[in-house]
């Protein structure tokens, strides 16, 4: 099965390094197979076929733990579930000069469309919408200052998700299909 590791909160504002190499090599060490990072923030594409996504989260966060010293909540989700997400991602909406737009990936304990009540939301600003597994956002560039969701960091629901923009969580995706071990 295939399958995406998100992590929260590495390589961002020069706390939390993690080299994406090492990390590879921390994810085949744990018993992952035909390991793919993409990109700096903590995006890890990878094979399993016999623990279960918790396992997997719990596993990972072990061995990133023991490899960095970090505690690290690692977010899992299957190939489907990401589909899922992707398909209701409206296709004009991209992350550029003009347009900012993310996905909130939620964890399990808040992956639900109640999640919207603890969000700021300005309906002539923002357009959120909430799907099974994540929170999507876009806002113009000229309104992100009136925005209430780009107020969203430092608050409890914050802690519980983690953004990718839209372009990175398209080509996330993108590489999930194209990986390897799809459909095993």
């Amino acid at each position: 099965m295939v399958y995406v590791a998100l992590l929260r909160g590495i390589n961002v504002g020069g706390k939390n390094k993690v080299d994406m190499k090492i990390l590879k090599q921390t994810f085949e060490k744990a018993g992952m197979i035909d390991v793919v990072t993409y990109i700096n923030t903590g995006n890890i594409i990878f094979s399993n076929h016999s623990l279960s996504k918790e396992e997997l989260s719990d596993t990972l966060a072990e061995a990133i733990y023991t490899d960095f010293g970090l505690q690290i909540k690692v977010l899992v989700r299957h190939i489907d579930e990401v589909r899922q997400i992707m398909e209701a991602v409206p296709a004009a909406w991209k992350n550029d000069k003009t347009m900012k737009s993310d996905v909130m990936f939620l964890w399990e304990e808040v992956d639900d469309a109640s999640i919207l009540e603890n969000l700021v939301i300005k309906p002539n600003i923002d357009t959120v919408t909430y799907v099974p597994g994540a929170v999507l956002w876009s806002v113009d560039k000229q309104h992100v200052t009136k925005s209430g969701m780009a107020r969203i960091v430092g608050t409890k629901a914050y802690k519980q998700m983690t953004v990718r923009n839209v372009n990175t969580a398209r080509k996330i995706y993108e590489l999930m299909q194209d990986h390897g071990g799809y459909g095993v």
